[in-house]
């Protein structure tokens, strides 16, 4: 039986990468993203479909999963890939605006839960249903402590705390669906060269793709509840 999974912010980046090479693998990856010109470009070019997708929107959400559900009748694979970088321009954390956080919250956090609520009925429904939220290195508590660490002068509140929200919001849906067949991982991509970051990553979209796309299709005996990388786990 063919899967089904959503990729959120599809259209572009680390999103679009995970999508192709899930439908390389013959898994149906359908491309979710806002701006529907983008989204259903991304998606004529994989040979895939499209689903008008703004995880701010609560109304978008609810459309975007009644449209899976006629069409699909489940979802085997949920990426929660769409992310903002926020303005950075505040040059410490007493100096960002409320205003700023609560933005980036919009889309990293409330949007992950959001969707994850919308679409875990459809999850429900697939035999090995598997949920994968695309994090940061920056969201370790453990590293952003560390002097040694080339993380310790990245000190973003709106974004850093997004993605430390993000690693809990992965471990209590993990919690709850334990005794289930879903599981529910966090994938880091690395430093990735995206318009999030102004394309200064050293790593490519393709190489930061890699790990959602194994957490995706994770066997039985995968880890749930996990904060992961290509080269392993990573400190809370």
């Amino acid at each position: 039986m063919t899967k089904i999974a959503l990729i959120t912010g599809a259209n572009k980046g680390i999103g679009y990468e995970i999508a192709r090479l899930l439908a390389g693998q013959d898994v149906t990856t359908i491309v979710g993203a806002r701006d529907e010109e983008r989204g259903r470009a991304a998606a004529e070019r994989l040979g895939q479909p499209y689903v008008r997708l703004d995880v701010t929107d609560e109304a978008s959400v609810t459309a975007a999963a009644k449209w899976i559900e006629q069409e699909y009748g489940r979802l085997d694979i949920l990426v929660n890939n769409a992310a903002i970088g926020g303005d950075i321009s505040a040059i410490t954390p007493s100096t960002t605006p409320v205003a700023a956080v609560r933005e980036v919250y919009e889309t990293n956090v409330f949007g992950v839960v959001a969707v994850t609520n919308a679409m875990l009925p459809l999850l429900r429904q697939s035999e090995a249903g598997r949920i994968v939220n695309m994090t940061s290195e920056l969201g370790s508590l453990t590293m952003a402590m560390d002097p040694e660490t080339p993380y310790w002068q990245f000190n973003a509140l709106p974004y850093n705390s997004s993605k430390t929200a993000l690693n809990m919001i992965t471990v209590s849906y993990a919690k709850e669906l334990m005794d289930t067949p879903i599981k529910v991982n966090a994938a880091n991509p690395g430093y990735c060269a995206t318009d999030l970051n102004g394309h200064t990553g050293f790593r490519t979209a393709e190489q930061g793709a890699a790990i959602a796309v194994r957490l995706a299709t994770l066997d039985a005996d995968g880890p749930t509840g996990a904060y992961l990388e290509d080269a392993g786990v990573l400190p809370w």
